[in-house]
């Protein structure tokens, strides 16, 4: 039996869970195109702490982590259920690393569900969240990423969510779908290294462009462990869509043994952000 493909998926504004345009779109023919899941393990950039934990509750909580947004997006909620036998999984699999079970801290962040929204729609699908532990290296967690592969195996699915290029404090809301130079050459450099040796991307950070396009490590790190996935299998990954949004985010999503392809259809403009407000106040 072929192993479950993998996906990073670029989530940019929160408001992509609730708006309709050609990353969304992707992603919910992305959804449809799976083999169902017997679950799915989520990397989210906005699970960055000091220790490497997995959810492990059998009612994760959805979490609005996020300020200055349309109440509407405040009000979703995405009741999939938890999945405690895939997290003991994990929790073994993962050795030596060691990886805490949490029973009752975090939840469903708005990395994971402004996705799973699009992939699967009906909450139906059981969810859990790996934690990115901020004191791990890249070449760290591209190892930990090959670690997961035997839940490919029996059917999980592993989605990376974070955004390739990730620098708030540039945004230009005139640029709506535009990249800036420097966010384009580093973001065609990754794939590059995706679509050609996964296992060579934590040698990205030797990129004259580097430090513009990841500021903070939280939203690239996502994209190592299915970096590490591809690794492990030997295969390279594959552009689901591509795109800018506000001259310093990049919108690629990719995919790793995905048979079916995808079409990115769907109107233009990555999901908005609120008016008047600073970037670095916005936690997208």
């Amino acid at each position: 039996m072929s192993p479950m493909p993998a996906a990073f998926i670029g989530h940019g504004s929160p408001m992509n869970a609730l708006e309709s345009n050609r990353y969304t779109e992707s992603w919910r023919a992305l959804g449809a195109a799976l083999p169902r899941p017997r679950a799915v393990l989520v990397v989210s950039a906005h699970w960055y702490i000091n220790a490497t934990a997995v959810t492990a509750m059998p009612r994760p909580r959805t979490i609005h982590d996020f300020f200055g947004f349309p109440g509407a997006l405040f009000d979703v909620d995405y009741p999939a259920p938890g999945a405690p036998d895939v997290a003991a999984e994990v929790e073994e699999i993962a050795k030596p690393t060691w990886v805490g079970q949490d029973v009752d801290s975090w939840g469903i962040d708005h990395g994971t569900w402004s996705v799973l929204t699009h992939m699967f729609p009906g909450a139906d699908v059981p969810v859990i969240q790996l934690s990115i532990d901020a004191g791990k290296s890249f070449d760290e967690h591209l190892d930990l990423g090959a670690r997961l592969a035997p839940l490919r195996d029996s059917g999980v699915l592993v989605v990376g969510s974070g955004n390739v290029v990730h620098n708030l404090g540039g945004m230009d809301p005139r640029r709506r779908d535009e990249g800036f130079d420097w966010a384009q050459r580093f973001d065609e450099a990754a794939r590059a290294t995706m679509t050609g040796s996964p296992d060579a991307l934590p040698g990205i950070v030797g990129s004259a462009d580097f430090p513009a396009a990841v500021p903070t490590p939280d939203h690239f790190i996502p994209l190592l462990y299915l970096a590490g996935l591809g690794a492990a299998s030997g295969n390279r990954a594959d552009v689901l869509v591509d795109g800018y949004a506000y001259g310093s985010l990049s919108m690629t999503a990719y995919t790793l043994d995905l048979d079916r392809p995808v079409a990115a259809d769907g109107p233009p403009g990555a999901g908005s952000v609120p008016a008047g407000r600073p970037p670095e106040d916005m936690n997208i």
